[in-house]
């Protein structure tokens, strides 16, 4: 390793002055880790941290290397200070940890660290893309934090990260997605392809849904399925990334004057999966190269999964032609939650987390946050959380009074006009039928799905539901409620209309 201050007696001096025998500071690493590992958690010590070596001690500096820029950043902001207070605990002279890129020195400290996931084969890009990128994502307001990359890294080895292929989340695997009625279709062509990529019917693979729903996990599932070390067969190639990285590495691209460049790395991966893409919508420069993309890969035989809150003829901004090609494979989409499926969910998290959570407890989160799966979890660690720094069980009062604020903002009152005008627009009838006479089926039916929402959806009694709907009695209503419980059961096509209604009123 080269240092830049001193001479080289004064170097020694310094080595000779403060460098503990190797055994000694081998151990004192040891340490070093080891409280990292405890403050962090497992997950988070072994996405960002594991990988750490020690390369060795000069005067008051440790030298730490990391492999790759990606995470020597990330590590140097999120955890450089903790790393020198816990660096001086052990070896008091120490008074900064310099945090490089490489794979080690000399020192023979390095941790054995296995290999991580099957690298992507990605050629490296040229020095000038690499700035180019570096300028973009600084430019960016919600550019998110550096994050390590897949593949195995060597010195001098930028491949794979700054080629704009994002990470994985080890917690997005098949093994810990739940599976329900509203996702069970969309598990099942994520499985298909992870299991026989570039199969027939399945290319390209679609996923479509709101916020929250599992599209990203069901991705990043893929690419874990497609990469694993015991796989059968010849390596698969991945390459993962949103439809925002997309664009700013193709802009960094057309300015670094590296677009063949940009189009080779993409073009020879075996499985392409680009995430939201209704990021490209009115990006015309940005379609037509996706397109382009798209094209040389489907005949070259290699996979595309694409990901998006809509379905393909709905992503209106796109161009016909890609719109075409994203629907001409399998589409596939993910419903809202039911309540059963985020209660099953929840389960399986708590089970995870090892933290006993009375069953009344997640049925009472289950009931009131329904829209996003994502912040049913946040809400979920953060109950867990604040039992375990203060020590207290887990109630249902606990949980009130730590998750107020959410509940709060989950508590939207749905009104019966508001169910009668969202259920008249559905079925293009006037707003006054809810409350007439007429007998006529097509605004008998909606009138009594309107009941039937206001019952579910609303605390108001039956007499009551019936005055709102032109003073009817109370059995009309209980009629009602008991017909089209029987219709949701007996046709899909009705089930899902109804399903629709109730997520755009809760919503």
């Amino acid at each position: 390793m080269t240092f830049n201050r001193g001479t080289e007696g004064e170097r020694s001096e310094a080595m000779d002055q403060s460098a503990p025998p190797e055994p000694q500071l081998a151990a004192q690493w040891a340490r070093v880790r080891g409280r990292m590992q405890q403050e962090v958690g497992e997950v988070e010590y072994r996405t960002w941290l594991r990988q750490m070596t020690l390369v060795g001690i000069d005067g008051d500096e440790i030298t730490v290397h990391l492999p790759t820029r990606f995470l020597r950043d990330w590590v140097r902001t999120q955890f450089g200070d903790r790393l020198t207070t816990l660096w001086q605990e052990q070896h008091p002279r120490v008074r900064r940890v310099e945090i490089g890129v490489g794979t080690g020195g000399g020192t023979g400290l390095a941790e054995s660290v296995a290999p991580p996931p099957r690298p992507v084969p990605l050629s490296a890009p040229s020095a000038a893309m690499r700035q180019e990128s570096h300028a973009v994502e600084a430019r960016t307001p919600d550019a998110r934090p550096p994050e390590p990359r897949m593949a195995e890294a060597r010195p001098g080895d930028e491949r794979v990260g700054d080629a704009g292929v994002a990470p994985l989340d080890p917690r997005f695997t098949f093994d810990n997605f739940v599976v329900g009625k509203p996702n069970e279709f969309a598990h099942a062509c994520a499985r298909r392809v992870a299991e026989k990529p570039a199969s027939h019917g399945f290319n390209p693979l679609f996923l479509y849904g709101g916020v929250g729903l599992g599209k990203t996990h069901l991705m990043h599932a893929i690419a874990w399925e497609l990469t694993a070390p015991d796989r059968p067969g010849p390596p698969v190639s991945v390459a993962y990334m949103s439809a925002e990285k997309f664009m700013y590495r193709f802009i960094a691209a057309i300015r670094s004057q590296s677009t063949m460049q940009f189009k080779e790395q993409l073009r020879s991966v075996d499985v392409l999966m680009i995430d939201d893409l209704q990021f490209l919508i009115n990006k015309d420069a940005t379609q037509d190269e996706f397109f382009h993309t798209f094209n040389a890969l489907v005949e070259a035989g290699k996979q595309i999964v694409v990901s998006a809150d809509k379905s393909p003829s709905d992503l209106s901004g796109l161009e016909e032609r890609v719109r075409t090609r994203l629907g001409s494979g399998m589409v596939a989409d993910l419903h809202a939650t039911t309540f059963e499926l985020r209660v099953s969910i929840l389960d399986a998290k708590v089970a995870r987390a090892g933290v006993p959570v009375p069953a009344r407890v997640l049925e009472f989160l289950s009931h009131k946050i329904t829209s996003n799966i994502r912040e049913l979890e946040g809400a979920l660690n953060r109950l867990i959380a604040h039992a375990n720094l203060f020590g207290r069980s887990i109630t249902l009062e606990t949980t009130q009074e730590v998750l107020h604020d959410i509940l709060k903002a989950h508590d939207r009152r749905v009104t019966i006009e508001e169910i009668q005008k969202r259920v008249a627009e559905h079925w293009n009838i006037r707003l006054t039928d809810m409350s007439s006479a007429r007998r006529a089926r097509a605004v008998a039916r909606p009138r009594q799905v309107a009941m039937y929402l206001s019952k579910q959806l609303t605390s108001r009694s039956l007499p009551e539901i019936g005055r709102r709907f032109g003073n009817r009695d109370h059995t009309t209503v209980m009629h009602a409620v008991a017909r089209v419980t029987e219709l949701i059961e007996r046709d899909a096509a009705f089930a899902e209309d109804v399903e629709l209604l109730r997520r755009m009123l809760e919503s």
